[in-house]
This record gives structure tokens, C-alpha cells and sequence, in this order.
């Protein structure tokens, strides 16, 4: 049994990634900002804990993370603000880093997107720049961290059932970004907990056909340059 807490346990792929984890016998905390998301929480399977990351001192995430073994960050600002944006997919995301190491969890799993990096491309006058920005920068600093670390970057996101299977960008293999159903991503997240070669590894990808356990389990000889 792993212990897993999920910050921004109350987004559609942490409930989906909760569910499978929990379902597999694994105890999941998923942290959450109101207590109404409370119930559906607990419905995943999951334990709910209340804290505001945005707001939160390190001390306080850490205290949240303590007894872990592995965080997931998958929370964010939604978009919209830039200030906010800016508070949540960098700036708290850096803080639950330095969080975990003090608390002792070494693994850490980051949720980013297909894209992000210093060459992102969007332009400052997009309304996206700021989250793309915020991104690469979280991206960067947990590569920077000792960490055991896995940043995994899917495609645009769908509802779309789960397809199964996914297709990873490598530089033998170069995919351009397409689409991946959230399902999919929660099952990547769910399988990169147990997948030792994803640590330390960059993982884009979108819906394909490789299962996914095969996908990461062949990412120390697919995904040349997106090692640490």
C-alpha cells in the first residue's frame, strides 16, 4: 500500500486518479481548498483534507504532507488571473516542493502540459502566457529539486472515456500535441506511482495505443533527453 496525497484533489483527473488509487488498495489523502468538496472526496474512496495551498505556509504543507509517500500536484488557478495564476501553478506549486522534502516524501509527480518549457511559444499578449510561464517555471524548479520526480505533460484535455493506451513524445519517436481523455491522464498518474523508470522523466503524451504500464516502463530507452 502506497500513501498518496494529491493537492487539488478536487479537479476532474485528481477525483479520477484518487478513484483508481484508492480502488487498488492504496490510501489517498486529496487536498482540497473548501469543505464542501468534502463528500466527493470521500466518494472516490480518498480522505479529505482542507488547506489552501495558495495561502498556506510551507510549515502548513508540509504538516499535510507528513506520512506520505509520494504527492501528486494537480492543482491550479483555473486561468483567468494572471496574479492568480502566477500564486498557484508557480508559486505554491515551488512551495509544495521544498513542503514535501521537509516532510520527508521523496517522490513527487507533477501535472503539467504538453508544451511547457522555456520554448513554450505562447505569446505575452495570450491569455495563456501566464499559465505557460507559471508552468515552466514549476517544471524547472522541481527538476531542480533532489526529488525522486516525474513531470508528466499531456495533451489538451477530453472527457471522453478512457481509451487505454497512450503515445509518448520522444526524440526517436516525435509526436505533435493532440488530444488525451482525463481518464487517460488519471491512469498515468495511477501507473508512474509504480513505475520505477518514470522517475526522473519528462512524459508527454497524448491517447494512443501502447498500454500505459509498457509506455513508462520504456521511457529509459524512448524518452532520450527528457532525463534528469
Amino acid at each position: 500500500m502506497t500513501k498518496v496525497a494529491i493537492i487539488g484533489g478536487h479537479g476532474k483527473i485528481a477525483l479520477n486518479a484518487a478513484r483508481l488509487l484508492s480502488a487498488r488498495g492504496d490510501e489517498v489523502t486529496s487536498i482540497i481548498r473548501n469543505a464542501d468538496q468534502a463528500a466527493d472526496i470521500v466518494a472516490t474512496g480518498a480522505h479529505p483534507l482542507v488547506l489552501d495551498v495558495e495561502h498556506a505556509g510551507m510549515q502548513e504543507v508540509a504538516d499535510a504532507l507528513r506520512g506520505a509517500d509520494a504527492v501528486v500536484w494537480s492543482a491550479g488557478a483555473g486561468g483567468g488571473d494572471a496574479a492568480r495564476t502566477y500564486a498557484v501553478d508557480r508559486d505554491a506549486a515551488i512551495e509544495s516542493m521544498a513542503a514535501a522534502a521537509r516532510a520527508g516524501v521523496r517522490r513527487y509527480v507533477m501535472v503539467s502540459y504538453f508544451g511547457a518549457g522555456p520554448d513554450h511559444g505562447v505569446p505575452q499578449d495570450n491569455s495563456f502566457y501566464a499559465y505557460a510561464e507559471a508552468k515552466t517555471a514549476a517544471d524547472a524548479a522541481l527538476r531542480a529539486t533532489d526529488l525522486e520526480w516525474t513531470i508528466l505533460r499531456p495533451s489538451r484535455l477530453t472527457d471522453e472515456p478512457t481509451a487505454g493506451g497512450i503515445e509518448v513524445n520522444s526524440t526517436q519517436t516525435p509526436i505533435d500535441k493532440g488530444s488525451v481523455r482525463r481518464s487517460t491522464v488519471a491512469e498515468v498518474i495511477a501507473a508512474t506511482l509504480v513505475a520505477p523508470a518514470a522517475v526522473g522523466a519528462i512524459v508527454e503524451f497524448n491517447d494512443g495505443t501502447s498500454p500505459i504500464a509498457d509506455a513508462l516502463s520504456a521511457l529509459e530507452t524512448t524518452t532520450e533527453g527528457t532525463r534528469a
